[in-house]
């Protein structure tokens, strides 16, 4: 499990990898051979910097599908995960599949071999610009029963960015509800958006919540405020601060890896 390897270490850092259009998507245009090599040369990247996971997502194919992504996108996001798996052998690697397909993710990473999957809408409902998206755990776990995967940890956003709740609840109600109903082996708190910082008010009240649960960062982690997760998060995951120009349609810069990752040596 990743907890294993990460247990040393002051804060983990989860490297995004986000891929490019997939064939069949909208705003597709390069063949799959070319996103796999992107996605490998951001992977080496983010590995040669010193990340301690690496996490996969279909990040260019908006607009995203509400609920089941096609049996091509499956096959695809397995196939990339496998290669970068590959590549970042000795460290754990894991999937998100936009919007919220949790059953493919789940699917994606007992073929590949990863670790963890990341599920925005674990539970309850929430409103979202693919309009009303609900939580899947009494699938997901059951699925994961049936596929004996019970290895592969189930990272679930609490609040997720880019969304709105039907009713506002207290964050820590929901979760509540995460840990103690939907069983999530971790909560992710977030900004509002991609790349926007989350709150630390919001991180403590999910801390206080999650009764000893993991809980992760899922946004805005930069080297100006890394330092002060370190000691509260039990994890990061890093995108579009380790991009070129700090935007996350660019690849991977090398130089913003090594500098964040120096900031916690």
């Amino acid at each position: 499990m990743p907890w294993n390897s990460w247990k040393k270490l002051p804060l983990p850092v989860i490297g995004m990898v986000h891929l490019w259009p997939l064939p069949g998507t909208p705003r597709s245009e390069l063949s799959l051979l070319d996103i796999r090599d992107q996605a490998l040369r951001d992977a080496e990247a983010l590995v040669s910097g010193g990340v301690h996971g690496l996490m996969i997502e279909n990040f260019g194919d908006t607009p995203f599908e509400p609920g089941c992504v096609p049996p091509a996108t499956i096959a695809q996001l397995t196939w990339l995960l496998a290669e970068v798996k590959r590549l970042a052998a000795t460290i754990p690697c894991g999937v998100n599949v936009l919007r919220n397909d949790a059953l493919a993710a789940l699917a994606v990473a007992a073929a590949a071999g990863g670790e963890f999957i990341r599920v925005n809408v674990l539970t309850g409902a929430r409103v979202t610009d693919q309009g009303i998206i609900q939580g899947q755990a009494h699938e997901l776990l059951r699925e994961r029963k049936r596929l004996n995967a019970g290895a592969i940890q189930i990272w679930a956003d609490v609040d997720v960015k880019h969304s709105a709740p039907l009713a506002p609840r207290p964050i820590s109600d929901e979760v509540g509800d995460l840990v103690y109903r939907a069983h999530a082996d971790a909560v992710i708190v977030t900004g509002r958006s991609t790349g926007a910082a989350t709150s630390l008010d919001d991180l403590q009240q999910v801390i206080t919540a999650a009764a000893g649960k993991p809980v992760i960062v899922g946004s805005g982690v930069s080297a100006r405020n890394i330092a002060n997760l370190r000691g509260k998060a039990a994890a990061v995951i890093v995108g579009s601060s380790l991009k070129v120009d700090g935007v996350a349609t660019n690849g991977v810069d090398p130089q913003r890896v090594k500098e964040l990752l120096s900031l916690l040596a």
